[in-house]
């Protein structure tokens, strides 16, 4: 069974950095595509970034050029440095990773961690 642990939420304030990590546990299969995730009060979940085995990156308009997703895959670990943070980015991060078995996808999720900016 594949368990998420994430950490590096926490109180900031605006213009601070943060940096979030996600390690993927228990996995027996290549992660495909690894991602971050966030869902303010009252808001749906919406996608972050997500960073593909091949290399590829995705961001969210929102946070183009100041958030930066990275990966380890030796540690099955990803990371979201994020810099310049405002007070809009206030929200519940979920890591997410997707892994293909046997030809079907499979998703997990992390617990999920606060990060609220605030003066």
């Amino acid at each position: 069974q594949v368990r998420l642990v994430e950490s590096g939420g926490g109180l900031v304030q605006p213009g601070e950095s943060l940096r979030l990590s996600c390690a993927a546990l228990g996995s027996a299969f290549s992660i495909d595509t690894m991602g971050w995730y966030r869902q303010a009060p009252g808001k749906e979940r919406e996608l972050v970034a997500s960073i593909v085995s091949s290399a590829g990156t995705n961001y969210a308009d929102s946070v183009k050029g100041r958030f930066t997703i990275s990966r380890d895959n030796a540690k099955n670990t990803h990371y979201l440095q994020m810099n310049s943070l405002k007070p809009e980015d206030t929200a519940v991060y979920y890591c997410n990773v997707v892994i293909y078995m046997y030809g079907r996808r499979r998703d997990y999720w992390g617990q999920g961690t606060q990060v609220t900016v605030s003066s």
